[in-house]
């Protein structure tokens, strides 16, 4: 190349002169992966600082004290900046200082470093300590994708030898994903087995613990993604996509609460749920004609089993079209749905994403004539067969069918529809499994195919259902359940493990996807007790409608081909045990209420893993059957067909076995009985429980006195209870009440003292107050300075008493 000077308007120019190769692609570079290079610069823009090798670009964002933000930009372009995960980033003042020396750039906050190494780029987190929780084991890299453009984008960090990995959501393997090499693709997975990936939902988000310390790593990419913990070379795990921008948000602990909690921080929390909402449910595919679904209204009125929901699947529709009824089926379902209200029946319907086509149908002729439905890339309206036969389906990511969408909802709910299932969203597709990777997507202005939009898809459909059912609903809480999603779902929607089986595996498989959800963000979930496809026994059906009665979501289906499944199906002794433990989820309702307020407000997880409670003991890290229910109620489900007994273990501290009484030191194994009507429960010392009466449904009763369960301690323990009305969001205007309860004793007194928070007033009165474990008999209880002068002794030496729901102290005395 040859180069000669030009005088242009007075401006010299250097004018190239290219003499090129006879081919000229003999020039082309062949396409392999990059890595950044050694960074030469730092320039700083508020709380974004940029590095740079010359070529690609590094912004650090620092969002949080323990929260920091990576973004690569192969040649400095990095992408608009658009998160349906993460709608906003938090509004926090951050004070951080850059430094540079010969060896590195250094960003440090109050809790944490980002350490940029000038050698090679290599990116890594400390603590305040200076101890190293995350660093690079290779440099960031990409590859160019010529087929769509953009890149395939790779983080590769040093795996430790004892560093272990949750999270991912509720992926069907072992709590603990150490060596296990995973992939992001929302999928219909019916019938799926142990170890089978992907499954229906796609959450970025992973916590590390090593050395004792927690943080955790959230790769917002919304492309298919890929997750390596050691699998492939022990010493390393690693994280890619095939698109987008290498993205991942480092947060940190230094405990695995704190790193949910600031993850929530990120993506939302639940809100809170409609109190019926947390009763029982019973599902099948399905219940119709309308006689059946009265059939089993009825047989849970005349067993007394409590329920709350009855779910009707496809069949209520007319030929599976979206948004109508059959008119064979349930000729008049206005009348049906208000005579199941007034049994205390709520009524939950499907929707499914897949319109038929049919101009003939309203739906879809307004949706054709809107162009509200998806297209190809080149202008075809993307047609697959689902439950209607030719569907074309709307594009979710528009907020435009968003609304449209959730406007269609106002006639089910002026017929008394109560709640949404979103189903087949993945998006599934008969025979290709899913829509083409050309589908074209407005997403949110922000463009994309289908590779972009896939692990979205349902996340929006869900979005555009709570949006519309709380615009129609007024002032009540909607319910709506969905089967796939992304990281950030749970502001829009509960959730469930899909279509599992009916068998032993799958009890225990459904014990840890809980445990993960929750730990990744999505609380407000379940399992189909009992499984959906196969025949359970009704020991298989008991075990799993006693570990229901502890999931945040507790609904039993199945599907159309098994036998008849509710839980008087299969007989006695069967029908009485489900019975109790049902009861028993009713009586607890109030705490598990309280447990959600703790994740609304605070970000807690309802279920929450033995790990999670003790994360410095290397063993628990392989503990998955216990989990805790909220921080005081310890369950552990049994597992095993004709299990008499079973190892239960009890984090430090000391525990009640719920059914027995018995005091027990935590920090060990214990082995319990567990013949089938029990499974193994114990409260923690110094816990308050609170509790209502048994209902056959949330409402059915009025509220005369909440029953307080308090269990001694010799140390002090914090409880709490949250109240408010149950149906309505003025919680979001500050009408409610919270409630700390602390609880002391010592070997011969026991103080409860009582705060009080908000401006909601219950209408019951007084507090029915139990003490369990008290080691002396008290001779005189002062409550606020007022002596109790009757106090019942029960044969299990427990105490009872009643006394005002405005108590500030009781002092119970030997």
């Amino acid at each position: 190349m040859t180069a000669k000077l030009l005088l242009v308007e007075d401006m010299i120019v250097e004018d190239e002169e290219f003499h090129h190769l006879n081919n000229p692609a003999d020039g082309i570079k062949p396409i392999v992966k990059k890595y950044l290079g050694t960074p030469n610069h730092a320039e700083q823009l508020g709380n974004k600082i940029f590095f740079t090798d010359g070529d690609a670009k590094v912004e650090v964002l620092i969002v949080t004290n323990e929260i920091i933000r990576v973004r690569l930009a192969p040649h400095s372009v990095f992408l608009e900046e658009f998160s349906y995960a993460v709608p906003e980033l938090p509004e926090t003042s951050v004070e951080f200082t850059l430094l540079e020396n010969e060896q590195e750039f250094r960003v440090t906050t109050p809790a944490i470093n980002c350490h940029i190494r000038k050698q090679d780029f290599f990116i890594s987190f400390s603590d305040k300590n200076d101890h190293v929780t995350s660093s690079d084991a290779v440099p960031m890299h990409w590859e160019e994708n010529t087929q769509f453009g953009g890149y395939y984008v790779f983080c590769t960090k040093t795996c430790e030898e004892q560093e272990s990995f949750f999270g991912l959501g509720d992926k069907a393997t072992e709590f603990n994903l150490r060596g296990k090499r995973l992939k992001n693709w929302n999928t219909d997975a019916y019938s799926f087995g142990y170890n089978q990936d992907p499954l229906y939902r796609s959450i970025p988000f992973y916590i590390s613990v090593s050395d004792g310390i927690a943080h955790g790593i959230f790769f917002d990419n919304t492309f298919k993604a890929h997750f390596d913990f050691g699998g492939e070379d022990p010493t390393k795990t690693s994280f890619w996509a095939d698109g987008g921008e290498l993205q991942y948000y480092y947060i940190h602990g230094p405990h695995m609460m704190d790193v949910v909690k600031n993850y929530h921080l990120l993506t939302g929390t639940h809100p809170m749920p409609p109190l019926w909402a947390l009763g029982y449910h019973q599902c099948r595919w399905s219940y119709y004609p309308e006689n059946k679904v009265r059939v089993i209204a009825n047989g849970f009125r005349q067993n007394r089993i409590p329920c709350d929901g009855i779910y009707l699947d496809i069949d209520y529709m007319d030929g599976y079209r979206c948004f109508t009824w059959s008119p064979k089926y349930f000729p008049n379902p206005k009348k049906m749905i208000a005579d199941l209200a007034a049994n205390g029946f709520k009524t939950v319907v499907i929707i499914d994403p897949g319109i038929r086509v049919d101009d003939n149908y309203s739906v879809f002729k307004e949706g054709k004539e809107k162009k509200y439905f998806c297209r190809r890339c080149d202008d075809y309206f993307m047609e697959g067969h689902v439950w209607p036969g030719r569907c074309q389906f709307p594009d979710f990511t528009n907020p435009e069918v968003r609304a449209w969408w959730g406007d269609l909802f106002d006639d089910l709910v002026e017929t008394g529809v109560a709640g949404v299932w979103n189903d087949m969203n993945e998006p599934a597709v008969f025979g290709s499994g899913t829509f083409p990777d050309d589908v074209r997507h407005q997403y949110d202005g922000y463009r994309g195919s289908h590779r972009k939009a896939h692990n979205v898809y349902g996340m929006q459909m869900v979005r555009a259902t709570y949006e519309g059912l709380r615009k129609q609903m007024k002032n009540k809480r909607p319910f709506t359940i969905t089967r796939a999603g992304y990281s950030g779902v749970q502001r829009y929607s509960s959730v469930w493990t899909g279509d599992n089986v009916a068998s032993w595996e799958h009890l225990k498989l459904g014990n840890i996807q809980l445990q993960r959800l929750s730990v990744s963000g999505i609380s407000f979930c379940g399992t189909d007790i009992g499984g959906f496809s196969g025949e359970p026994d009704g020991e298989l059906f008991t075990r799993w409608i006693q570990m229901g009665a502890f999931s945040p979501f507790m609904r039993a289906h199945s599907a159309g081909d098994t036998k008849e499944r509710e839980p008087w199906s299969f007989g006695e002794p069967y029908t009485a045990i489900n019975r109790k433990f049902i009861e028993l989820r009713y009586r607890l309702i109030p705490y598990l209420y309280s447990a959600f307020w703790e994740h609304h407000r605070y970000g807690f997880p309802i279920l929450r893993p033995v790990v999670m409670h003790e994360q410095e003991e290397v063993s628990n890290h392989f503990r998955q059957d216990e989990f805790t229910y909220g921080d005081k109620i310890l369950i552990c489900p049994v597992l095993e067909p004709g299990q008499k007994s079973r190892s239960v273990y009890l984090p430090k501290g000391k525990w009640f076995n719920f059914w027995t009484l018995e005091m027990v030191d935590g920090g060990k194994e214990v082995v319990v009985p567990t013949p089938l009507d029990i499974m193994p429960i114990f409260v923690k010392a110094g816990s308050v429980i609170p509790e209502y009466p048994v209902m056959q449904y949330t409402g059915e009763k009025e509220i005369e006195e909440v029953k307080l369960n308090i269990y001694y301690s010799d140390y002090e323990v914090n409880s709490f209870l949250f109240e408010d009305y149950g149906e309505t969001f003025a919680y979001e205007q500050d009408i409610y009440l919270e409630k700390k309860f602390v609880v002391k004793g010592t070997a011969d007194k026991l103080t409860i003292q009582q705060s009080m928070e908000g401006l909601y007033t219950p209408r019951y009165e007084g507090y029915h107050i139990k003490l369990n474990g008290l080691p002396f008999k008290p001779t005189k209880i002062v409550a606020d300075g007022k002596e109790i002068a009757t106090i019942s002794s029960n044969s299990d030496k427990t105490y009872e008493f009643k006394f005002s729901k405005n108590f500030k102290k009781i002092e119970i005395f030997k």
